[in-house]
C-alpha cells in the first residue's frame, strides 16, 4: 500500500478546517437575521440595549463578509481580524459565566471554551493564510494572456 502524499493531505485538510470554521459563523449570520427579535431579546438579556438595531447589522455584516472571505480564501487575514472583532466581545458579553450560578455556570463556560477554541482555529488561519486550496493561489497562479 502506497503511503499518501502528506503535503496534499495537509492542504486538503487545511481547507476543510478552513469550510468548518466559516460555517459557524455563515451560520451564526442566518440565525441572527432569520431571529431578528429574537436575537435582539438575547442581546437586551446580556445587557447591550445601545442601538441594537445598528449593531445586529453591523455584527451580522462582519459574520457574513468574513465568512466568504474565509470560505473562499480570499483576504484571509481581512476576514479573520472582522470575525475576531465580533467574536471576542460576543464571547465575553454572552458567555460570562463568571456572573452566573450552577447549573447556568456550567453550560456557559462550556460554551465560553468552545468559542474560544474557534478564537484559536481562527488566529491559526490568520497567521498560516488561506492555504493551497484558496481563491488567492488560484488568482496568484493563474496566467492571462
Amino acid at each position: 500500500m502506497e503511503i499518501p502524499d502528506l503535503s496534499i493531505m495537509k492542504h486538503i485538510i487545511d481547507l476543510v478546517g478552513r469550510i468548518f470554521i466559516a460555517v459557524i459563523f455563515l451560520f451564526e449570520a442566518y440565525d441572527s437575521f432569520r431571529y431578528w427579535e429574537e436575537t435582539k431579546r438575547q442581546m437586551t438579556e446580556s445587557g447591550l440595549t445601545w442601538q441594537q438595531d445598528m449593531l445586529l447589522t453591523c455584527g451580522i455584516s462582519a459574520l457574513v463578509l468574513g465568512g466568504i472571505l474565509l470560505l473562499i480564501g480570499y483576504r484571509t487575514t481581512f476576514g479573520t481580524i472582522l470575525l475576531l472583532l465580533y467574536w471576542i466581545p460576543v464571547t465575553m458579553i454572552v458567555h460570562d459565566f463568571w456572573n452566573h450560578e450552577p447549573p447556568e455556570l456550567r453550560l456557559q463556560s462550556i460554551l465560553f471554551m468552545k468559542n474560544l477554541a474557534i478564537t484559536g482555529g481562527l488566529l491559526i488561519v490568520l497567521v498560516n493564510g488561506s492555504g493551497r486550496y484558496s481563491i488567492k493561489r488560484l488568482l496568484a497562479t493563474t496566467r492571462v494572456n
